[in-house]
């Protein structure tokens, strides 16, 4: 039986929809909550979706998304993040998933080589993450345009992640980030 949820927004990989809900807390504030995940026959009767749902810890609210799902599995390169298929995102802005990038190489040190094994593996992991959201920023660049638009920003963190540096957008610029990204992952293999 279908699953009353017309036309949900496109979550391409598993990985993608994760981060939507890390950015979507609850109403009292919490972001972490306790997720199943199931999948559901959307309205059509033709589509799948994925539906994520649990009990917010801090205040006991049920909270649901459902995303519909691509008819392609994308499958991430060995050891990599991956969150989309080159099309712009549709949960998230490119002002949001620069946010993303900037958060998850932040957490890192640029020098894993001292580290044990474990811990050059996490740094590799939150490394491809923040390489694959420049990836999903790069996505949001028209094949004419020297920088992700300002209208392409559509959520209150987008805006102000574009309005607090705008000329972070810039395609050069994107594309370096993106690129260091990859280097410092593969220094960290």
């Amino acid at each position: 039986m279908p699953t009353a949820h017309p036309r949900p927004p496109l979550a391409r990989t598993s990985d993608e929809a994760h981060v939507y809900l890390d950015l979507h807390p609850c109403v009292c504030g919490e972001r972490e909550f306790p997720r199943s995940l199931a999948i559901v026959q959307l309205d059509d009767g033709d589509t799948l979706g994925s539906r994520y749902d649990g009990r917010c810890p801090a205040c006991g609210r049920y909270r649901e998304y459902v995303f519909r799902l691509p008819p392609d599995v994308l499958l991430p390169p060995p050891g990599e993040v991956r969150y989309g298929d080159g099309t712009p995102s549709e949960l998230l802005d490119p002002g949001e998933w620069l946010w993303v990038a900037d958060r998850y190489a932040g957490s890192v040190p640029a020098d894993a080589s001292g580290l044990d094994p474990a811990a050059r593996r996490q740094v590799r992991a939150t490394i491809s993450a923040a390489a694959a959201a420049m990836d999903e920023v790069l996505a949001f660049l028209p094949d004419d345009a020297d920088a992700v638009p300002a209208e392409a920003m559509r959520t209150d963190l987008g805006r102000l992640v574009y309005a607090d540096e705008p000329y972070r957008f810039d395609r050069e610029r994107l594309e370096v980030v993106r690129n260091t990204y990859r280097d410092l992952l593969a220094a960290a293999s």
